[in-house]
């Protein structure tokens, strides 16, 4: 869900901006998966311009205390929200943690990193959704450590159906600074892509595991 129409609108445009999302339509990327993709999506580069950087953090920390109040911690999903998670905890004053895909084979063995109590509330911070699998995972790795988990918010998504109903299944509230729809229409204003680009883009959506160019 987009909370706030003008933010997903700057985050869209600055993300398009700094090429951390890239559209290329008629030379498409092929993801680790396989699957060919017009669009290929890389927040962690926000780290490395202040700036923006320094939006994204405030707005998370704006809506967060919006939609929650103030968690008691805050929590990145590795590898990719540990950075501007950590960012956001800082901002506003409170503990992090982050939590790896799963526990590691040797020392203590631990999935989470960092001091986290039985009993305190959560909120999770996500550099993009695509099937919100690997976010799911960190969630469940959080309830089994008996925290409350109050919403997941994440700098972009896709809005994939499957990922939709993925966090429909799991009862886990999903806000986003934006999304596809803003991202396409932010797009073809600012005359990143045309008409023709914008409909291709729009079609790969409806079905990316299949879509061929």
């Amino acid at each position: 869900m987009i909370l706030n129409k003008e933010t997903a609108v700057k985050t869209a445009e600055l993300l398009l901006q700094i090429k951390a999302i890239k559209l290329e339509p008629q030379q498409p990327f092929t993801w680790a998966s396989g699957w060919k993709s017009p669009i290929y999506c890389d927040n962690r580069i926000v780290l490395s311009y202040p700036p923006i950087r320094n939006f994204i953090r405030e707005n998370f920390s704006r809506q967060i205390e919006e939609l929650y109040g103030r968690p008691d911690v805050i929590a990145g999903v590795a590898t990719g929200a540990i950075g501007i998670g950590m960012l956001v905890a800082d901002y506003m004053n409170l503990p992090f943690v982050y939590v790896r895909p799963e526990a590691k084979g040797h020392g203590r063995k631990n999935q989470i990193e960092g001091k986290l109590e039985s009993g305190q509330t959560v909120v999770v911070i996500e550099d993009l959704i695509s099937t919100g699998k690997s976010s799911l995972n960190a969630i469940n790795a959080l309830k089994e450590a008996k925290v409350t988990i109050k919403g997941l918010l994440a700098i972009f998504t896709y809005g994939f159906d499957v990922s939709e109903e993925n966090f429909k299944k799991a009862n886990v509230d999903l806000y986003t600074l934006s999304n596809y729809e803003f991202l396409i229409e932010t797009a073809l204003k600012t005359r990143y892509i045309n008409s023709s680009e914008a409909e291709t883009l729009k079609t790969w959506r409806k079905d990316p595991e299949n879509w061929k160019k």
